[in-house]
């Protein structure tokens, strides 16, 4: 056999369904997709252009990061330790109207996917502003994505006009429905409390035209629950259901204030939900009843959010994070187990995205999106089963090999497609304008003509 290249000497955590672990194993691939597995020595059997010798590390399929809003690595840090509703109108809303705009996205965007990419996520799920600019960027990096315009009845960054928001998510699907293999369009609304229910509809309609992901963030705070239930008379899940917008086809991110009607509901319309233990944590939402989800056979991805309400995207601090903290909340050590956890941030995460048949495990004829862990590290000695290390031992930082379609977008934790440097430089000379300000309360039509500036000098 020929190969265009041949990972060998691996501990291979393949996520099929029967989640093999195949020791000694070697994967090849031709033409951007697995060819062929096995254990045993790699050498004689085939040949390759390429061997990458895992010398005992584990492979596995790529994360895959349910919801994220990338070029908010632009607002890493910037205000911290804040109330949702606080942190989102008196902060970062105001900083949005000042600084974001095509070029600064594009550069958030491209130090999100080399922090991904560093750390193990190959697929990612976004939602934001100037999407084709997201989507461009993600595209040139080399990481796969399913990418989603942002909708919201307030004037945004690129939609002054609100009544022209679903308008511009048409425009961007049309553009990147057949643009690359990558990168699939979505529409993502903000929530059913900035989106009425006309626009969620509709929105809901443009996706079912094009056969697109419908996402919203769901349920994620208790005023949020408490706010529609008192105007709407329904929970968020439940005005939702009332929309229409509630199918397989469909991905609620958050889902922690919700009850074991909400449940039934989403289970019934086999909507999928993303789970971002660490954003809620952080900023005090509360802890989405995940177990019970799982008992209803909801699918549930991992996610990290945005890097302004997380500060970063290590989804295998996400995953340590969700195992545990489920245990603690429920004091009961055996739920979410590691092979769950695995599962829930590869072949689940794809399933939300509806790429299952694609990404998520290492299979035959699928496509070779792998992720090698160098396991010879002090922290991952001994290695008694090679599903808990990853969940409670490895870091993003010990993914030494990132392969999406086939492509070396990471070698030797180099990243292979871009200059990280250049994105760090950039990223950096966007944020001195909001550093510039005392607060963000002072963002005015300075820091936006520095931004205009900046764009001019790019």
């Amino acid at each position: 056999m020929q190969f265009d290249t041949l990972i060998h000497n691996a501990v291979i955590l393949t996520c099929n369904p029967g989640f093999d672990i195949l020791r000694e194993g070697w994967v090849g691939v031709s033409g951007g997709k697995i060819r062929a597995l096995g254990t045993g020595p790699a050498s004689g059997r085939a040949e390759a252009r390429e061997r990458i010798d895992a010398r005992g590390g584990i492979l596995m399929p790529g994360l895959v990061n349910t919801h994220t809003h990338l070029p908010m690595t632009l607002f890493r840090g910037l205000a911290d330790d804040l109330p949702l509703q606080t942190w989102l109108n008196d902060h970062i809303f105001p900083a949005e109207r000042t600084v974001i705009r095509p070029e600064t996205v594009r550069w958030g965007t491209l130090l999100a996917c080399a922090e991904m990419a560093l750390s193990g996520t190959t697929t990612c799920c976004d939602g934001y502003f100037f999407a084709e600019a997201v989507a461009q960027a993600v595209h040139d990096f080399g990481l796969r994505a399913v990418i989603a315009q942002g909708v919201i009845d307030h004037p945004a960054p690129g939609v002054p006009d609100p009544a022209l928001n679903l308008s511009v998510a048409r425009q961007f699907c049309n553009r990147w429905l057949a643009r690359s293999e990558r990168i699939r369009p979505s529409v993502f609304c903000h929530a059913p409390y900035t989106c009425s229910a006309e626009t969620l509809s509709g929105a809901k309609r443009l996706c079912e035209e094009f056969g697109l992901l419908f996402q919203v963030h769901a349920a994620e705070t208790r005023w949020e629950n408490e706010h529609l239930r008192s105007v709407h008379g329904a929970s968020p899940v439940g005005l939702l259901a009332r929309a229409g917008v509630l199918d397989e086809r469909a991905l609620l991110a958050h889902c922690v204030w919700v009850d074991a009607d909400d449940i039934a509901v989403i289970a019934g319309r086999r909507t999928k939900v993303s789970h971002n233990p660490e954003s809620n944590m952080k900023l005090g939402s509360g802890v989405a009843p995940v177990v019970e989800m799982h008992a209803a056979g909801i699918t549930v991805g991992i996610g990290t959010d945005g890097c302004a309400s997380n500060n970063d995207m290590d989804l295998f601090q996400a995953m340590d994070m969700t195992a545990k903290l489920h245990k603690v909340m429920r004091l009961d050590p055996i739920v979410l187990s590691a092979e769950t956890v695995i599962r829930m941030a590869t072949i689940d995460g794809a399933r939300t995205l509806g790429l299952d048949g694609e990404i998520g495990s290492i299979e035959i004829g699928k496509q070779a999106d792998l992720i090698l862990i160098d396991t010879r590290k002090p922290h991952l000695t001994p290695i008694h089963h090679p599903a808990s290390a990853v969940v409670y031992a490895a870091k993003g930082s010990d993914v030494q090999t990132v392969m999406v379609a086939g492509r070396l977008l990471v070698r030797d934790r180099r990243v292979a497609t871009i200059d990280p440097e250049e994105a760090l430089h950039q990223v950096a000379r966007i944020s001195g304008v909001l550093k510039n300000h005392a607060s963000n309360r002072d963002l005015d039509s300075r820091g936006v003509a520095e931004v205009d500036h900046f764009e001019r000098k790019s």
